[in-house]
């Protein structure tokens, strides 16, 4: 059982020790037949109270006419009824004292308005019962022989059960997912399908699986993130058990970017903000929906990858190679053995036909050679110059799966290494076998390299903040409303500590030829506009100018912004010039999921090189100085901070800095804040900080 209550309904739900099944037919090859057949096949042990008034009995159970009439309380419905008359049976069960209904029926709140009204129907019929759906195929609990789904996957005899946990949006993925786990001989605990999610949603069975002594990992088929902060919560008390949660996301493809005046709105997007909520709270992304099962059952076997550096013992040649190159595309290394673990190998040798001393390591026919092949294993799982050992199971191994398999297994407890195998010739039950002996076996080198790549991410998450640095907040009470201009954004800017580069606002010739002789050396001069931010487009900015040029500029600039907009100006920024230094994007973005913050390589190549990373603001907190250290770390452009071919080093500390104190503008204006965004920001030679030339502020 588990550590929850076994009296919360989450828990009676999971584990009911009776099961009412409303509209049960006793033809079990239609829908509404296959749940009480499958709970009698599968061996449920509690008791089965089919209801149905026009039938007496289906197979050996007495059936009800309604749920009034059951002899007892059932700990959970499952409704078969449709969506006109679900309601009247979810409303029965709430006053019989029912923990919970699954309720299986299609149009709801998918199908549009009417369906809506029959969602909010059900809703108010179940009280305070809980319901898992509509729309739903309901639930598996392999763990303890539990069936409460229609799902056609269910008519397999018999499922590997292990320490994997799912959690699907879809309730035709948990088919799928089942009917795919059990034929690679991958181990699941539970499966459950919240589909409408009308009441439970992902985040209640994350929650409830984290303390799920049966479940090592939780993997997750998402569709939507209904409630960030009830997510983040749950995903972060998986974090805290030390159970992995890995999500595949659909709906990648949807054009996430809304008409924003910034960059940052076209350069975020609503997938990279899920990229960003997954980060923030350790869950690991799975890329394609193999990743779904390949990632977990590479971390249920609770295997730490601590480096990148990979051993392929191999007795075909090409495969080997195969899965080398793509480890390599991946960031592995696949170095050859150190001396010592050379010559421990090439101890072993009988003949002539082994090649023991490069990666891959060929040990040819080893398969029927079950003394060389344990003896190769053991000293690449002892060697210092290996993290991980993935083994080629080639075709010779196909005479005798058993002996390799068990050469394997006995190795295992050996090293906490992970071992892994990629199985060449098409040889499912091969790979069951494998797997099944804790052994991951995969059918293709992708796959390997997924597993891998997650094993190490796994190993590398610092556990997730709850929390971060807040300096004290900012006088903000007499901010204007709407879109602000340049000057009044590097303002608000300045309030929060960023640093700007030296300007004034003007409105002539002559006020421009004054500022820059107060500015000193060379000045940029702008068009001052809260309507026209993409100003370099319409020719509103000029560089590299001295007082003497400013002025006549200015007049040419009006002319030239009007001919092209309609709009003449009349305002100007004139700007001291920022020539040193990398420019950088850092901007804000806000969408259901939380607000974020993004940083990139900047100035008008921004949208084209998309060289950019997210952080979602902890609840009610600016950026930790870690994550904002971490953000300019892991851009491509990184390098150009770091002293790139000897350029000078960037003053990383000063733009670490201003991530912070942007990032907590942010969080204390909180939706007030519409669009933020420095671009660009300059950051200088160590030792002279950073200086925000351009903004773009939109209040609420």
């Amino acid at each position: 059982m588990n550590a929850t209550s076994p009296l919360s309904p989450i828990a009676r739900l999971l584990h009911p020790r009776s099961v009412a099944v409303i509209g049960a037919s006793a033809d079990a090859t239609k829908t509404a037949g296959r749940p009480v057949s499958y709970l009698v096949k599968h061996g449920f042990s509690g008791a089965i109270y089919p209801v149905n008034p026009k039938v007496e009995r289906i197979g050996d159970l007495a059936c009800y006419p309604d749920v009034a009439s059951l002899p007892g309380v059932p700990d959970v419905g499952i409704v078969l009824l449709g969506a006109e008359r679900a309601y009247l049976a979810v409303r029965d069960l709430a006053a019989r004292g029912c923990a919970a209904a699954i309720v299986l029926a299609s149009g709801y709140t998918e199908t549009g308005e009417e369906g809506a009204r029959r969602q909010q129907q059900l809703i108010d019929a179940a009280g305070d019962m809980r319901i898992l759906g509509p729309n739903t195929i309901g639930l598996v609990n392999l763990s303890d022989n539990i069936v409460l789904s229609a799902t056609g996957a269910l008519e397999m005899a018999h499922f590997p059960v292990g320490g994997i946990g799912v959690v699907s949006q879809s309730g035709g993925i948990l088919g799928a997912l089942l009917s795919r786990a059990a034929a690679r001989g991958i181990g699941l605990s539970k499966l459950i399908s919240t589909s409408n999610e009308v009441d439970l949603e992902l985040a209640d069975f994350i929650d409830h699986l984290a303390d799920d002594e049966a479940t090592k990992v939780i993997a997750l088929y998402v569709e939507t993130v209904r409630d960030p902060a009830k997510f983040r919560n749950a995903c972060l008390k998986a974090a805290r058990a030390g159970k992995p949660v890995v999500a595949f996301k659909i709906g990648r493809s949807e054009a996430g970017a809304q008409a924003a005046v910034s960059h940052t709105g076209a350069l975020a997007g609503a997938d990279r903000m899920y990229d960003a909520l997954f980060q923030q709270v350790g869950v690991i992304r799975a890329q394609t929906f193999s990743d779904l099962l390949d990632i977990p059952v590479a971390l249920a076997t609770g295997r730490k990858l601590h480096g990148k550096r990979v051993a392929i013992l191999t007795s075909t040649g090409g495969a080997g190679t195969l899965v080398s190159d793509d480890l390599g595309m991946a960031g592995f290394d696949t170095p050859p053995p150190d001396a010592a673990t050379a010559e421990a190998l090439r101890a072993l040798q009988t003949g002539d036909h082994a090649v023991l001393d490069r990666n891959p390591i060929d040990v040819t026919l080893a398969g029927l050679k079950p003394d060389l092949l344990r003896g190769a294993i053991n000293v690449l799982l002892k060697s210092p110059s290996y993290d991980a050992l993935t083994i080629i199971v080639g075709s010779s191994s196909l005479a005798m799966p058993e002996l390799l398999a068990g050469v394997i297994q006995d190795c295992l407890p050996n090293s906490g290494k992970p071992v892994i195998a990629y199985v060449s010739p098409h040889a499912p039950d091969v790979g069951a076998l494998l797997t099944q002996r804790g052994v991951p076996a995969f059918a293709a080198a992708e796959s390997c390299t997924a597993a891998l790549r997650a094993m190490f991410q796994a190993t590398q998450l610092r556990h997730p903040l709850e929390s971060s640095a807040f300096s004290e907040t900012v006088d903000i009470d007499d901010l204007p409303t709407g879109s602000l201009d340049e000057h009044q954004a590097k303002q608000l800017f300045t309030r929060f500590s960023v640093p700007c580069a030296g300007e004034r606002a003007v409105a002539s010739p002559s006020e421009a030829e004054a500022a820059a002789r107060e500015l000193g050396g060379r000045v940029v001069l702008k068009i001052l506009s809260a309507e026209i931010t993409h100003k370099s487009d319409v020719g509103g900015v000029a560089v590299n100018l001295t007082a003497d040029t400013v002025g006549a500029r200015l007049t040419a600039m009006a002319a030239d912004v009007e001919a092209r907009t309609g709009v003449l100006p009349q305002r100007f920024l004139v700007q001291e010039m920022v020539s040193a230094g990398t420019e950088l994007i850092l901007g804000m973005h806000r969408d259901a999921l939380g607000t974020a913050i993004l940083l990139g390589m900047g100035g008008i190549t921004a949208e084209l090189f998309k060289d950019t990373t997210m952080r979602l603001l902890p609840p009610g907190a600016g950026l930790s100085r870690a994550d904002a250290l971490t953000m300019a770390q892991q851009l491509k452009t990184w390098p150009l901070l770091d002293g790139f071919r000897g350029r000078p080093k960037a003053d990383v500390e000063a733009l670490v800095t201003a991530i912070v104190a942007f990032s907590q503008m942010a969080a204390q204006l909180g939706e007030r804040l519409v669009e933020a965004e420095i671009n660009p920001v300059f950051v200088l030679p160590q030792g002279q900080g950073v200086r925000a030339a351009d903004g773009v502020v939109v209040l609420a």
